[in-house]
């Protein structure tokens, strides 16, 4: 079993930056993998980043560029540096993570086992 706590969201104007944060707990010996996923008001939770075990890693085209995905040493926590911020970006944002070796990242919802409550993220000037 894993348990995943996300933090770091909050207001912040266009142009700006954030850090997410997920911090897994649990069984956390096995190789996993995780994802950043995000849900605006009225619409369907959608990919946004995904990191393997190994370290590779995937982004969604909106976020290219602007977003990066890493994890710390103990691979036990996982970030989401965001940048260059943009009001289409403003949803909750979701930790995902999923006991698995794969070498290529995975980028559907319906394939992580585990989530996090959510973090929301609000751009707006």
């Amino acid at each position: 079993q894993l348990h995943l706590v996300e933090s770091g969201g909050g207001l912040v104007q266009p142009g700006g930056s954030l850090r997410l944060s997920c911090a897994a707990s649990g069984r956390t010996s096995s190789s996993y993998a995780m994802g950043w996923f995000r849900q605006a008001s009225g619409s369907e939770r959608e990919f946004v980043a995904a990191i393997t075990w190994s370290g590779a890693t995937d982004y969604a085209d909106s976020v290219k560029g602007r977003f990066s995905i890493t994890r710390d040493s103990a691979k036990k926590t996982v970030f989401l540096q965001m940048n260059r911020l943009k009001p289409s970006d403003t949803a909750i944002y979701y930790c995902a993570a999923d006991r698995s070796d794969t070498v290529v990242p995975v980028t559907t919802t319906s394939w992580y086992d585990y989530w996090g409550q959510g973090t929301q993220v609000t751009v707006s000037s």
